[in-house]
């Protein structure tokens, strides 16, 4: 086996070892990058710190801690509260109502935070107690919780799209626009599998609110849903770019958190800062590690034996799609979303580019299909939030989900046998 294949085992191998032992992800990349870096006969402490250092120093990324931290004070002021509330106004008295409040607020949530994570905390926190009081199954109610939460990596503004652009010098604005009508889709994808589930399940119709009730409660989260028009309106006229929104995101979630709703105190924002800093440190880790790795994948040259192993199916753009896509749905099990983009997407765009595949398209289904492996065990990274806040096991989660899970995969499928459904609204709205 050439030096080359021999690194790329090491790295490989010393990813499912350290991964298996329970170390954390981003350490575990910057071992196994330096052990590709041993094996190639390239070791040099000096380059591994110059790597680590270059996967954070980026400006476009800076927009990543700032949109954390507008998820965080959207949960702690309200917003998140009044959005929840507001859907279950509208659809809470329909049959099983609280399902499609959890996918309708997700949704909206979705356009304002980018977190998986974050907003998938939220519902579960809010809508699970309440489903289990109305006895819903919990499994089921997890399940659709959980995949509603995944729809924030998708629907702008995304951080997930945000490391992406990063990373493969990707146009994030363009990244932005392609997740508007993917992510209404997933939503449309979820109403339809929750009522497919509802055939089986006895649950009670709710009473309708009385029109003025449901304009009031509207009313009250006017500043709430006037957060994302100013986000993405303002990237797409132009006003600011995906990083100056993010800063815009944050202030403007603190002022209606401190003035509007009066939720926060001032002894509130040491607490937000501490949590956002917490998650944005783990982010940046990641991005670090990942540079390593990707640094020395790259001198492996494993982009070149990947290119090797595809090439017959260049010719071939839709199916070179599907099976760089299963490719992915394997990784996913096993790999968070993070660096599963800081490691494969570089090695990735260029074969699909090579194949005359839209950059723009290929960058939407590589974060989707990562965006599916939140809640694809073993790991479902997701799937583990929701456990943790609703207090059940994960094998439970695990069942809850597949309905769901099983709608998102024929979504994928769509999406590769008409790519058109991404490109053409990309293409009218730039």
């Amino acid at each position: 086996m050439s030096v080359e294949g021999l690194a790329f085992l090491a790295f490989l191998s010393g990813m499912v070892v350290l991964m298996g032992v329970g170390m954390n992800m981003a350490l575990a990349l910057v071992l196994t990058g330096a052990g590709m870096a041993w094996v190639l006969d390239f070791w040099d402490t000096q380059l591994l710190a110059q790597n680590l250092v270059a996967g954070v120093d980026s400006f476009p990324l800076l927009a990543v801690p700032f949109f954390i931290l507008a998820g965080e004070l959207m949960n702690s002021g309200g917003i998140s509260q009044r959005i929840i509330t507001m859907a279950q106004a509208w659809c809470g008295h329909i049959r099983g109502g609280l399902g499609f409040v959890a996918i309708g607020a997700a949704v909206m949530m979705a356009s304002m935070s980018g977190s998986a994570l974050a907003d998938t905390a939220a519902l579960a926190t809010i809508l699970l107690p309440m489903m289990r009081q109305h006895g819903y199954p919990m499994n089921t109610s997890a399940g659709l919780i959980a995949s509603g939460g995944i729809i924030a990596p998708i629907i702008p503004p995304s951080m997930p799209f945000i490391i992406y652009g990063v990373t493969t010098n990707t146009s994030i604005s363009a990244l932005f626009l392609s997740g508007v009508v993917p992510g209404l889709i997933m939503g449309a994808g979820l109403i339809l599998a929750w009522k497919w589930v509802l055939r089986r399940i006895e649950l009670p119709a709710g009473e309708a609110l009385p029109l003025v009730t449901r304009m009031q409660i509207t009313a009250k989260a006017f500043w709430a849903l006037l957060m994302p028009v100013i986000i993405i309106g303002g990237m797409k006229t132009g006003i600011f770019t995906p990083t100056e929104a993010a800063v815009v995101a944050a202030f403007y979630a603190l002022f209606v958190a401190m003035v509007v709703h009066r939720e926060m105190r001032f002894s509130d924002i040491r607490g937000v800062l501490v949590r956002a800093a917490k998650t944005t440190a783990v982010v940046m880790f990641l991005c670090a590690g990942a540079q390593v790795a990707s640094y020395m994948i790259t001198l492996a040259d494993l982009p070149g034996v990947l290119a090797g192993w595809l090439g017959p199916l260049i010719e071939h753009p839709r199916l070179l799609m599907a099976v760089m896509m299963v490719l992915l749905v394997m990784i996913g099990t096993s790999l968070d979303l993070t660096p599963t983009i800081l490691i494969f997407s570089p090695v990735m765009l260029p074969i699909a580019v090579k194949a005359g595949i839209d950059p723009v398209y290929f960058g939407l289904m590589f974060v989707l299909n990562g965006a599916i492996g939140l809640i694809t065990p073993p790991v479902g990274t997701v799937l583990n939030v929701v456990a943790s806040v609703g207090r059940m096991s994960m094998h439970s989660v695990i069942r809850g989900v597949n309905p769901f899970l099983l709608t998102y995969v024929l979504i994928l499928v769509l999406f590769v046998l008409f790519p058109q459904i991404v490109t053409a609204p990309v293409a009218w709205m730039r």
